[in-house]
């Protein structure tokens, strides 16, 4: 007996979801507010790594930078984070930032997601038999089943 699964990368804030608005120029440019579902603070510093930028990470508080833009991520009260771009950045980039960050981001979780189902295989009695990455970054996962608990 085996059990497949398949993991797709799923992005955690839909790009139709971002919203995204100008609160007007400073000298050192403008300054756009792009609010994501993002939760883990981990994930989130190793995303923007991911992207490029270099970080420094706090508990509620992330700060990247990337040639020209820096970014400030704050977690709000309702655990969501809140991105605060300046420098050499309009809405349109602030929200290309944050699709290839919560792309990025994804990815991570789907690492994290695999790592633990991998760990805890031979627990529940599982055995890892293969493991395929698709074209599209699908992952699928075969596991046979080594012992069977008796009832």
């Amino acid at each position: 007996m085996s059990v497949s699964l398949l993991l797709v990368p799923v992005a955690l804030a839909a790009a139709a979801a971002i919203q995204a608005r100008a609160s007007g120029g400073e000298a050192k440019g403008t300054i756009c507010t792009v609010s994501t579902r993002m939760r883990d603070s981990a994930l989130l510093a190793t995303a923007l790594r991911e992207t490029g930028a270099v970080v420094t990470a706090a508990t509620d508080v992330v700060d990247a930078a990337w040639q020209g833009v820096e970014g400030r991520f704050t977690r709000g009260a309702d655990g969501v984070w809140t991105a605060h771009f300046r420098g050499d950045v309009d809405e349109t980039r602030a929200v290309e930032i944050v699709q290839r960050l919560d792309a990025a981001y994804g990815r991570q979780v789907q690492a994290a997601v695999l790592d633990r189902l991998r760990d805890r295989a031979p627990a529940a009695g599982l055995r890892l038999e293969s493991e395929t990455v698709t074209d599209d970054a699908a992952v699928r996962l075969v596991f046979a089943v080594e012992r069977q608990e008796r009832a």
